[in-house]
């Protein structure tokens, strides 16, 4: 929108002689007349600035309704231009999956599904598959979904299993395999082909239904020359204050593929039941994640246990540790486990949480409100406010000898930084949500709207003062 236009008065016409002659014999009048107009002017542009000040001073006063994202609890977005995929029963079968590829394939209830990779002796290799329950499918605590990576022989590289747990609620949930090529390992050396199996954990009780299934394979360079073979022996593990702050509008993604970037600060967005969040936030070698996930309070009764459910997944989606929080209508908070920096060397650590904090880039927080939330606290949605932490200064990375499918997948970019910053002059770094906000923006459209209308009071009543004034002084 334009800059607002000051309505001129325009006088009645009269013959140009006239004219000239009232000119003439009236020069401290045409003095006054422009006296008047500067004043006018002036007071035009006391308006506008105080116009100004009401808008910002709105805005920062009365904060909008949080940000809820699109798409219906259960709705996952998975990764355009994925390739469709039929696992097999047996590896004879095994489909292949090209490095750096996303795909889409189905999981039955009692299912086991092989699928196939051609490696070279060099890289390392990673494939993550998620599992998308229906909404309304019934899943219990143990129920999961398990990957583990084979060799040609059958001998197991890794596996790593995933389950819902406390929740109970169906939500996506992802697991990593790997083959891990760096100096240091003796198992799955080698160039050749090797196999994915993806597994139901446990179906017992659960419903018939087959699950949807993302994969998403990645594949890490070797490094430009060998570095440590151990992994760091000792780092802070004690729990942060949690960041403080105003916080910023930012709804989150329904899937791996569309989330949400998000920085140090404390960002808010509304969640419903039975709905999954989708965040990434930027983390540099040598940089040290913390996260606190609140969920605001709400009327009603009872007590939902694992009602809030709290994931980290590493750059190549593999599951980190999650974090949960029951709910019985008050405030409620899960925080994430002390970690280590991301440091390259994790990966010869003992413990899963610390081998997942090998590589820069962007690590996923996933947030679930489960569904059974609903029955005793309404349909929503809650308020919810993730507060970031990233500790430490980063570094340069290990040197790697060449680049990753898909690429830069294992860096932080300024690009990166920029998108997960705040925007705007509110918010915990002075910035309020991102474009993407919609419920922020509206708030914004709505509260400028309001500003607006203070702003055109203010010009109204300035100059009802300078038309008084200068009928005062014979200036019309």
């Amino acid at each position: 929108m334009g800059r607002p236009v000051a309505a001129r008065r325009t006088p009645a016409r009269t013959p140009l002689g006239a004219g000239r002659a009232r000119r003439a014999g009236r020069p401290r009048r045409v003095g006054a007349v422009a006296r008047a107009a500067a004043a006018l002017s002036g007071a035009t542009a006391v308006a506008r600035l105080a116009a100004a000040t009401a808008v910002l001073g709105l805005l920062a006063a009365v904060p909008g309704p949080p940000a809820v994202a699109a798409g219906a609890p259960g709705a996952y977005d998975f990764t355009g231009g994925a390739r469709t995929v039929t696992g097999a029963a047996t590896t004879a079968d095994a489909p292949l999956l090209d490095a750096g590829r996303a795909y889409r394939s189905a999981l039955p209830r009692d299912g086991k599904l092989y699928y196939r990779l051609r490696l070279d002796a060099a890289s390392s290799a990673y494939v993550s598959a998620t599992a998308v329950p229906a909404a309304d499918s019934t899943v219990s605590a143990t129920d999961g979904v398990r990957v583990s990576v084979r060799d040609g022989h059958g001998d197991s590289c890794s596996y790593q299993a995933t389950l819902f747990g406390t929740s109970r609620s169906p939500h996506p949930v992802s697991a990593w395999g790997r083959r891990d090529a760096a100096p240091g390992h003796s198992l799955c050396q080698g160039a050749g082909t090797y196999y994915v199996l993806v597994e139901r954990i446990d179906a017992s009780g659960a419903s018939p239904d087959a699950w949807p299934l993302e994969l998403a394979t990645v594949t890490e360079p070797a490094l430009s020359r060998t570095g440590a073979t151990t992994a760091p022996g000792t780092w802070d593990s004690a729990r942060p204050e949690p960041v403080g702050g105003r916080a910023a509008d930012r709804a989150g993604g329904a899937g791996f593929a569309t989330a949400s970037p998000l920085g140090q600060g404390v960002w808010r967005t509304g969640v419903r039941p039975g709905q999954t969040l989708f965040y990434r936030v930027p983390v540099d070698w040598g940089q040290q994640l913390n996260v606190v996930a609140e969920l605001g309070g709400a009327g009603g009764s009872g007590y939902v246990d694992g009602a809030l459910t709290l994931s980290l997944y590493n750059p190549v989606r593999g599951y980190v540790e999650d974090a949960y929080a029951g709910y019985s209508g008050r405030r409620a908070s899960a925080a994430l486990a002390p970690l280590p920096p991301v440091d390259y060397a994790n990966r010869y650590g003992f413990a899963d949480p610390v081998k997942a904090m090998r590589f820069a880039g962007s690590y996923y927080l996933v947030a679930h409100l489960a569904d059974q939330t609903a029955a005793g606290f309404g349909a929503g949605p809650y308020d919810l406010t993730l507060r970031v932490r990233l500790g430490g200064s980063a570094t340069s990375g290990p040197g790697y000898a060449g680049r990753s499918e898909p690429r830069d997948r294992f860096e932080v970019t300024a690009a990166d930084r920029a998108a997960a910053a705040p925007a705007g002059p509110f918010g915990p770094s002075g910035a309020a949500g991102s474009a993407g906000a919609a419920g922020g923006s509206a708030a914004l459209r709505a509260l400028a709207v309001g500003g607006i209308g203070t702003g055109t009071a203010l010009l109204v009543v300035l100059g009802g003062w300078t038309l008084v004034a200068r009928r005062r002084s014979g200036a019309w």
